[in-house]
């Protein structure tokens, strides 16, 4: 039996698990914060290149087909990182968000710009012609222009993840 007025002995498994650690904001006050913005427009825009690039048929499948892989990951993981600040889950699940957080956007930031080259690799060679070899990619006009635009809106969303990177570095240092 227990004695009255001396506190249970704290079980090893509650004492092993760090508390929770972050420095935003959670509920609607995170989108008020730049790295809640940034979150925003990594949705939006990665979103943009995903339909950019599934409208243009897809030419190179293999390349483009890492783009798009990229760009649906890294949409659904920042709308759930989102979801998980705006619910205040973060309360409830003890770890370093800030860690998490850079972890994230470094990871994205560096699979976003291997995706950006590869998609600016396909709308760069299309058209040319070679003399020896006739493996040439052939765009009309119209997916040319959305592979443009798929490539601007890949650099832009590179740059939102690199900002959010630094963002997070600076959190977690701090």
């Amino acid at each position: 039996m227990a004695e009255s007025g001396v506190p249970p002995v704290p079980s090893p498994a509650a004492m092993s698990y760090p508390t929770a650690s972050m420095n935003l904001p959670t509920g609607t006050e995170v989108l008020r914060t730049y790295s809640g913005a940034f979150i925003c427009l990594e949705i939006i825009f990665g979103a943009l290149v995903w339909i950019l690039v599934a409208a243009s048929n897809v030419p190179v499948p293999v390349v483009q087909g890492w783009v798009m892989f990229v760009s649906v990951t890294a949409f659904a993981c920042s709308l759930l990182l989102l979801l998980v600040f705006l619910t205040g889950f973060v309360h409830m699940i003890p770890t370093n968000w800030n860690f998490v957080d850079l972890a994230y956007h470094l990871t994205a930031f560096v699979f976003y710009f291997g995706a950006f080259v590869l998609e600016a690799a396909v709308t760069s060679l299309a058209n040319l012609m070679r003399k020896e070899n006739s493996t040439v990619i052939h765009l009309d006009n119209r997916m040319l222009g959305l592979n443009v635009a798929a490539t601007i809106f890949a650099f832009t969303v590179t740059v939102c993840y690199g900002c959010s990177m630094v963002l997070g570095f600076r959190r977690w240092r701090s």
